[in-house]
């Protein structure tokens, strides 16, 4: 029993200073994003400052970048790209589960392995592709490559979770003479939502987070999401950028999927625990 308390105890410790650990970087971007800009000394990046300077930080950030338009653009890619990437993905679950097509784990496969290449490989087929069809630079080019990236992860989750399903729900609304597309629409969807929303926050936060394709496929502060604005901080587009100004802007970035999770831990929680991935 003494053992069995003792182990319990280190177990403990070992994760309290891994989490402390974790939290030193979210500490010095904290106090140096609240430190007024001309304050800044390298050396000093541990010690809180007196003053308050956030607000005047993010001040100069929108005054220094479109970072508005470029918040616009990530919220549109971050909401758009994950309802298709869901929906299209339910859809190839329902197929490939409940109507049970032919060959219908080789066209999961085919679905699920274009996971398997690293993302950078994407990159120059999708510009050479995107400048040739007039995609570049463009919120329509932007919302289908997210969506489509984000297809495969929808439907292993739903794929899984419509496994789960009875099959004698689909039989006995095809004898009520329901369509398969009502029945997909009506049951299917209404009892499979918390996986939905499991799916759609981690893909909400994977395009509102990513940096890869925003650098590669925009180049107008119009269409360029918030990541690439908040990147080109630290180039010579924006030199002599001071520390806590970026820090700030990443703050403001952040934000949002911070709030996401805060709001919706507990439906992310159980979408992903009805689901074995």
């Amino acid at each position: 029993m003494r053992a069995r308390n003792l182990s319990a105890t280190l177990r403990r410790a070992v994760l309290a200073v891994l989490g402390l650990l974790w939290l030193v970087p979210t500490y010095l971007i904290l106090v140096n994003a609240f430190r007024p800009a001309e304050d800044y000394r390298p050396g000093e990046a541990l010690k809180p400052s007196g003053e308050l300077g956030l607000f005047a930080n993010v001040r100069e950030v929108f005054e220094r970048t479109d970072l508005a338009a470029g918040l616009a653009n990530s919220l549109l890619y971050s909401l758009v790209s994950p309802l298709l990437a869901v929906l299209v993905g339910a859809l190839a679950a329902y197929a490939i589960v409940v109507l049970r097509i032919r060959y219908g784990f080789a066209w999961f496969m085919l679905i699920f392995g274009g996971t398997v290449f690293p993302l950078q490989m994407l990159l120059v087929p999708l510009f050479l592709g995107y400048s040739r069809m007039s995609l570049y630079d463009g919120r329509l080019g932007m919302v289908l490559v997210y969506a489509a990236i984000n297809v495969p992860l929808a439907a292993l989750v739903l794929r899984n979770y419509f496994g789960g399903i009875a099959i004698s729900i689909f039989e006995a609304a095809r004898m009520d003479g329901a369509s398969t597309f009502r029945i997909f629409w009506r049951i299917h969807l209404p009892l499979s939502w918390t996986a939905l929303a499991a799916v759609f926050i981690l893909e909400f936060t994977f395009v509102w987070n990513d940096l890869l394709f925003g650098l590669t496929l925009t180049q107008s502060e119009t269409v360029r999401p918030a990541m690439t604005e908040l990147a080109a901080l630290t180039t010579d587009v924006y030199a002599g950028t001071p520390v806590p100004i970026a820090l700030a802007a990443g703050l403001v970035v952040s934000l949002p999927t911070v709030a996401l999770f805060l709001l919706t831990q507990r439906l992310f929680t159980r979408g992903l625990s009805l689901t074995q991935i």
